[in-house]
């Protein structure tokens, strides 16, 4: 964006790839293997926050696997995503300075090819927005508020910002 103040232009932070898998120990190793394939990086567990009996999930089990890229893996990776969905997101996708969608099978990301030791999984992508002078309200040391005006990204700049820098639009709310 092209703004007169250069602290009003946002920014890509960080984009998290997240495979759920449930109870299923077997899955994790697979959706572990499968995010090392696609994006290069070591991922991480997931644990249940809470206990959850009807689905057999119980209090620090591991549910799934996930990875966190920044700067030009996670430009690359979003850009991937996108293109998975054909380069369309629903308006509904947008929240809190981010824009959250499912690619549904890994095979429609470009130059995956599907691996039958892995078998058919689909992932999450949140993609976080944010502008110049975010980190003074998390770093460690004299650490500060950031306004409410500055800090908040509203949907129209996010569409606008992925159309730009993405190719993508927005469509309809089926």
């Amino acid at each position: 964006m092209a703004n007169e103040n250069p602290m009003r232009d946002i920014y890509l932070d960080k984009v998290v790839v997240n495979i759920g898998i449930g109870d299923n120990d077997n899955m994790f190793q697979n959706a572990r293997l499968l995010l090392e394939k696609i994006t290069g990086k070591k991922p991480v567990a997931t644990l249940s926050k809470r206990r959850r009996p009807e689905l057999g999930i119980r209090k620090g089990q591991i549910i799934g696997a996930m990875v966190t890229l920044r700067n030009d893996d996670a430009r690359s990776m979003l850009k991937k995503a996108l293109e998975a969905n054909e380069s369309v997101f629903k308006e509904s996708c947008i929240s809190n300075n981010s824009l959250s969608f499912g690619v549904k099978e890994y095979i429609y990301l470009q130059g995956v090819k599907y691996d039958p030791a892995i078998g058919m999984l689909g992932m999450n992508v949140n993609a976080a927005f944010a502008r110049k002078g975010k980190r003074v309200e998390s770093k460690r040391i004299r650490a500060s508020k950031v306004s409410k005006k500055h800090g908040r990204i509203n949907k129209e700049e996010i569409i606008t910002f992925v159309e730009k820098n993405f190719g993508a639009r927005v469509g309809s709310e089926e």
